[in-house]
């Protein structure tokens, strides 16, 4: 296979996804969910007009990378077919690349087959739940010299929330995940092109999903690039009794660990705020350093 080119001008993957960090800042993600059974916005965005208005709302907000996903992750979710997941995603992702050449493009799949030809049609990067666990999928990914997400969970969607105890929580989960970084690596991935996402919300519980938050800037201390995803999950409900829709402050409060983090992929549901809630944390932050 021959490395992944926009058909639409200028750049590559590779250099979309290294332009990323050229502010030091962190990055936001917006989620594009088309799928009829997502837990926050099952069903709004299943027409793809509708998913490719809502990702360039995204990118209007401030967002810089769209996360285009066909099958659900939520916890009890079923699975989804390869085609079905293609015939979802496919146009999305296409009709994007054409109209926005610049912007980074993430496919959020689990499955080589629905990777290779998202990439094919404009994806800069995979974002992979289970971690590359289907054969095949990094090797895909360096030969497109594309970017990969490496998220930890335990068990698939439909039973991952049954057994979220752990001896060490953190530790645990940042091993998986540096052991998952060298495979990556060794299959030839660049990499700054490997991003460790800790999994908020995959297979933990409330005292897990705080302490894995707590010690984002430990994980970013192993070297790659970093993504969270906290956005409205079920334990900003019970640790504040918010809805789904009445979770924004929760999800810019558990963001508080990635202020300062200078390569950090932050995916939410409403980049807007939190663009905003990151510039001021940032300030803040600058005046806090200079003053100690």
């Amino acid at each position: 296979m021959t490395t992944t080119k926009s058909a639409y001008g200028m750049t590559d993957a590779a250099t979309r996804i290294d332009e990323l960090w050229s502010s030091n800042g962190p990055v936001v993600m917006g989620i594009v969910n088309c799928t009829p059974d997502s837990f926050s916005d099952g069903g709004r965005f299943v027409r793809n007009g509708d998913a490719v208005a809502q990702a360039e709302r995204h990118l209007a907000a401030g967002a810089t990378i769209v996360n285009i996903g066909g099958e659900s992750t939520r916890p009890g979710a079923e699975p989804v077919p390869a085609d079905e997941e293609s015939r979802r995603v496919l146009p999305v992702i296409g009709e994007l690349r054409r109209r926005h050449p610049a912007a980074v493009i993430s496919i959020d799949t689990t499955k080589v087959a629905v990777a290779e030809a998202a990439l094919a049609a404009g994806a800069d990067v995979v974002n992979d739940v289970s971690a590359a666990s289907e054969s095949g999928m990094l090797e895909l990914v360096a030969r497109n010299r594309a970017g990969i997400v490496l998220m930890h969970r335990r068990g698939a969607p439909g039973t991952m929330q049954q057994d979220t105890r752990y001896d060490a929580v953190v530790a645990e989960v940042h091993g998986f995940l540096r052991a998952r970084a060298l495979a990556a690596t060794t299959a030839g991935v660049a990499a700054h092109r490997v991003w460790l996402d800790p999994g908020i919300g995959f297979g933990k519980d409330d005292a897990g999903n705080l302490a894995l938050l707590a010690a984002l800037p430990e994980l970013a201390a192993c070297g790659h690039p970093v993504v969270v995803g906290p956005s409205r999950k079920s334990f900003i409900g019970r640790l504040t009794g918010a809805s789904v829709e009445d979770r924004l402050g929760g999800t810019l409060g558990a963001l508080i660990p990635t202020v300062g983090l200078e390569r950090i992929v932050i995916r939410v549901h409403e980049p807007a705020p939190t663009v905003q809630f990151l510039a001021i944390a940032t300030h803040l932050l600058r005046l806090l350093v200079s003053a100690a």
